[in-house]
């Protein structure tokens, strides 16, 4: 089954829990705290899979989460780190965060990419020994490994994109100028999946071509196949317009050259400005008249225009000659840079939370939307940490630390930070 969008949600393994423990040692008095730190949780990391052309595997699993790390031990012991987990992706995959849509990792561009970071091991009671704490009864909790709603996108990385509407000759030309061998038949929607073949131009030279399948009227729309492979064509330096010059279906070549042009156009705006040439397929079946009425209107239009006839391959080295000569003045193959994720849709659900006061002036709070918050926050920078009073105040975490007695100059610590509490 192909398929070439998913959406999953994956987590980062929690961190282990310091542990609260004493040294216990024969004709050793009064031994201090050994309790160890917990160890890190494992990390979600998308791995590029070359082997891999679909998504498929993601219909029938949707959560993916790291393995947590161990809790630390007495003696000193930290916890084991908890195990990486890696994900698999076809080449090409785009990842986005759900909610803002921003996208996290192009993974064409990179072979592995760390989706959701473990949260760190919690501090054992050796740290909190103190002159005057000497029997720290307490530790830190481990992080909350950081969690993640995100979307897959498999765009093909091809060089040119070979569009048309369905019976055109697509499939015909992509088996006659490279080794694909797409199912071919006269009858629509024969071609279910974008295929991809490699034109060799000789002296090592080539380039991808996919063909993409499913666009008529409406595609934009979700009409026909066209909505769910659109995305195809986005990451294409070229696009080769296949149109059937004859009309021996009845339309009109020029009618479906602008009608594909205006799907491009409503699906991506972008889209209706990449570069493209127009090859009229099946020049046998057509009178003299009608391959020149639509090389008129093409080049009236701006656009290159090559007449062939795909199954006996004539005028096809002809057109994928202008093919290779045009891309070696195109930039390379779209990819796609990462986007920051707003603060703001971070801390959306920043409620539920606990706080513990193990000692008099010490109070631990957890709060497992907090480490998002923290990510994006800059703890040398004071406008930040002014935005980090005011999501903590807003979530509710000082109202209650109030109602719990808290007094200035009394220790509040959520995970790695620690902040005297100033009314």
């Amino acid at each position: 089954m192909f398929a070439d969008i998913a959406k999953i949600k994956i987590k980062g393994g929690d961190g282990g829990a310091g542990a609260v423990a004493f040294h216990r040692e024969k004709y050793v008095a009064a031994g201090g705290p050994d309790g160890g730190d917990g160890g890190k949780g494992g990390d979600v990391v998308f791995v590029v899979d070359d082997n891999l052309a679909t998504l498929a595997d993601f219909r029938y699993k949707r959560k993916y989460a790291a393995q947590n790390g161990e809790p630390g031990r007495g003696g000193r012991q930290y916890g084991r780190k908890g195990q990486d987990l890696e994900i698999r992706v076809p080449r090409g995959t785009v990842i986005r965060e759900v909610q803002s849509g921003a996208v996290m990792a192009d993974m064409s561009k990179t072979e592995r990419f760390i989706a959701a970071k473990g949260g760190k091991g919690g501090w054992g009671n050796m740290h909190f020994a103190t002159p005057t704490r000497q029997v720290p009864r307490f530790a830190k909790p481990g992080v909350p490994g950081e969690e993640w709603e995100v979307s897959l996108e498999l765009k093909l990385i091809a060089d040119v994109g070979l569009i048309g509407f369905p019976s055109v000759g697509k499939s015909s030309l992509i088996s006659v100028v490279s080794q694909a061998k797409p199912k071919i038949g006269d009858y629509h929607f024969t071609t279910l999946v974008p295929n991809l073949g490699v034109v060799s131009m000789g002296a090592g030279n080539s380039f991808v071509l996919a063909d993409i399948p499913g666009l008529i009227e409406g595609a934009s729309d979700g009409v026909g196949l066209g909505h769910d492979f659109l995305r195809h064509v986005e990451r294409c330096r070229l696009l080769v317009h296949l149109v059937d010059v004859s009309g021996h279906e009845g339309r009109d070549p020029i009618e479906d050259f602008d009608a594909i042009n205006r799907e491009l156009e409503k699906f991506n705006p972008e889209l209706a400005k990449a570069p493209q040439i127009v090859a009229g397929n099946k020049i046998d079946m057509a009178e003299p008249e009608q391959i020149e009425r639509l090389r008129a209107y093409v080049e009236a239009n701006g656009y290159d225009y090559y007449s062939i006839c795909a199954p006996i391959q004539e005028g096809t080295r002809e057109l994928m000659n202008a093919v290779w000569n045009r891309l070696q003045t195109l930039p390379p193959v779209k990819e796609y840079e990462p986007e920051e994720i707003p603060t703001e849709l971070l801390v959306q659900n920043s409620t539920g939370f606990t706080i513990t006061n193990p000692e008099p002036g010490y109070y631990l709070v957890e709060a497992p939307w907090f480490p998002k918050v923290l990510k994006g926050i800059d703890v040398e920078d004071y406008e930040a940490l002014q935005y980090m009073q005011r999501v903590l105040e807003k979530s509710g975490v000082f109202e209650a630390l109030r109602q719990r007695g808290i007094q200035e100059g009394d220790i509040v610590s959520l995970y790695d930070i620690e902040f005297e509490y100033i009314p």
